[in-house]
């Protein structure tokens, strides 16, 4: 198809390594491969793309360099999330592109041979016998690949001496321990933990090892505001033995960091719109962009919001977020409070958030499954039962919605906004709308009952598709708990309430299940709904009688059919 301009194959299921099929696309404008399992070295051919303005390769298994990239006239790259290696090419420095998630070489790329360029690629031509014989190109590739161990040596050899900027996230760190976020029941690890000794020890970020490890050993070493976990919880050796591992790996986790408001204006070009992430009641939050490939989400708290503009108060709101410790909650990196800005960064969580993939996906976005579903309900209820039960004193969250609910890259679930309850105190827009508990009249009647009432408005969310409040819908159905609520209790009218996108792919008694935990959150009066450490268990309940398969279930990143039930 050589007359080709745009090609889209990404959130598929192609695997192994790429042919060299692309020499004759001289008019290929864009390409997608994103979202798949292709493996091994870019193909020589991406040089015949001349015409090629954007190419997405992120969250696949490419490896070696992108040098074959660098004559290409492309204005939009993303190669997050792959196992790429080297370094970036100069060219495509000044690009609008992804880089992060790989694993680039560290300091200065060396310079390139004598009258070569230093992305030069080794070729190999064939003469008529059809042995191979090495080009001109090919000796200076060597030659390059010997300057380039020497620069890994000096490299490392500089590193010893001077360590980075302490004001660069540590990527790496980070999602080595992100890779740990449980989501499964003690109940089902068992049956994996042989796979899962394996992977920790070799730091594997496979979904065996973030399935099984159990969150309360997590919660019992995680933070300096711990009160005693929950009495059911039991441990066996196993788990002290990964608890205590992972303790040592949290010893050495980042602490928030000061960053100075010149760092922040030039990683987010000086709070750009076309860097904007999001806007709540609060503040708007904006994507930061490093020249290393980090990215890091920077939440720029509406100054209003301050009364009297006290800087003690905001440095006591930084200290009570940063003392929040858990696998299930996006942590806080750092702050910034000059000249009357005051903003937190986060994490940037690539996947974006559970209301954007249940209300805003696209025609080339698969749903997620009715296990993931699950898996996110319980993951956040977790979150919300360390606020509430585990740390001393307990935190109320008081904005608890799908909007709120980050993505990892294997579709874990993060609550944020954690400890910002300060602040819903003092707007009227306490929270979106749809999720208010009937005895929120004014934000100081809010409770930890009235967090039980929001977290079953996502549970809502998770079963129906539908958002809180919908006004494209029928009278009857705009308020979403107003018109589900009487229907969790009869399976009919439950089949028919599902959300259409799951295309009948859940099992029933699983459905009627969550639908009872669903009933029992969203009751009118605060005494009667559960604790979520009750609502932790009937969903751990949920998820041991559904026998779930994990890693066909997630699929690495993806968002995959789940069959399996």
């Amino acid at each position: 198809m050589t007359d080709l301009e745009y090609l889209n194959l990404g959130h598929n299921q192609l695997n192994n390594q790429l042919s060299d099929m692309f020499g004759k696309l001289s008019k290929l404008k864009e390409l997608d491969l994103s979202y798949n399992s292709l493996s091994g070295n870019l193909p020589q051919s991406f040089q015949s793309l001349s015409s090629l303005k954007k190419l997405n390769l992120e969250n696949n298994q490419f490896s070696g360099p992108i040098n074959v990239l660098a004559d290409l006239p492309l204005k939009d790259l993303n190669v997050e999330n792959n196992q790429f290696t080297g370094w970036i090419p100069e060219e495509l420095e000044d690009i609008d592109s992804e880089t992060g998630g790989n694993s680039w070489s560290s300091g200065p790329a060396p310079p390139p041979p004598p009258g070569a360029k230093h992305h030069a690629n080794q070729h190999s031509t064939k003469n008529n016998d059809g042995k191979s014989v090495k080009s001109g190109v090919a000796i200076a590739g060597i030659a390059l690949g010997v300057l380039v161990v020497i620069g890994i040596l000096i490299a490392l050899f500089s590193r010893r001496k001077s360590p980075p900027p302490s004001h660069f996230l540590d990527e790496e760190r980070i999602s080595q321990r992100r890779s740990f976020t449980p989501l499964a029941s003690r109940e089902l690890s068992q049956d994996l933990h042989t796979g899962i000794r394996k992977d920790f020890k070799d730091n594997s970020r496979s979904l065996d090892s973030s399935a099984s490890i159990d969150i309360k050993s997590l919660q019992n070493s995680s933070s300096s505001c711990l009160k005693h976990a929950p009495s059911d919880f039991k441990q066996s050796y196993d788990d002290n033995e990964f608890a205590n591992r992972l303790n040592a790996r949290r010893s050495t986790s980042v602490r928030a960091i000061s960053y100075s408001l010149a760092d922040l204006q030039l990683a987010t070009g000086n709070f750009a719109t076309g860097r904007l992430l999001g806007e709540g009641s609060i503040g708007r939050v904006y994507r930061a962009k490093y020249a290393d490939g980090k990215v890091l989400a920077v939440k720029k708290i509406d100054s209003s919001l301050f009364q009297g503009g006290r800087v003690e108060e905001f440095v006591q709101i930084v200290s009570n977020i940063s003392r929040l410790h858990h696998p299930n909650i996006a942590e806080l990196i750092g702050h910034c409070s000059e000249q009357g800005h005051n903003m937190l960064v986060y994490e940037y969580f690539r996947n974006g958030s559970l209301h954007e993939f249940l209300h805003m996906s696209d025609d080339y976005s698969k749903p997620l499954t009715w296990n993931t579903r699950i898996r996110i309900a319980l993951g956040t209820a977790r979150a919300v039962e360390y606020l509430h039960e585990v740390c001393s004193p307990s935190s109320v969250h008081k904005n608890i919605k799908s909007s709120n609910i980050l993505f990892d890259a294997e579709l874990n679930p993060h609550l944020s906004d954690c400890g910002l309850a300060t602040f819903h105190q003092r707007t009227s827009q306490n929270l979106g709308v749809g999720y208010n508990a009937p005895e929120c009249t004014k934000p100081s009647a809010y409770t930890v009952r009235s967090d039980v009432y929001s977290f079953g408005v996502v549970m809502l969310e998770l079963l129906t598709g539908r958002m809180p409040l919908d006004s494209s819908k029928p009278k009857p159905e705009q308020c979403l708990v107003r018109w589900a609520t009487p229907q969790l209790h009869d399976i009919d009218a439950l089949g028919k309430m599902v959300d259409p996108a799951l295309r009948g792919l859940y099992p029933p008694k699983s459905l009627s299940r969550f639908a009872d935990i669903i009933a029992l959150c969203v009751q009118l009066e605060p005494e009667f709904r559960p604790p979520m450490s009750e609502v932790v268990q009937s969903l751990m309940r949920l998820v041991q009688r559904s026998s779930f398969n994990y890693r066909d279930d997630f699929g690495g990143s993806r968002r995959t059919d789940d069959h399996d039930y």
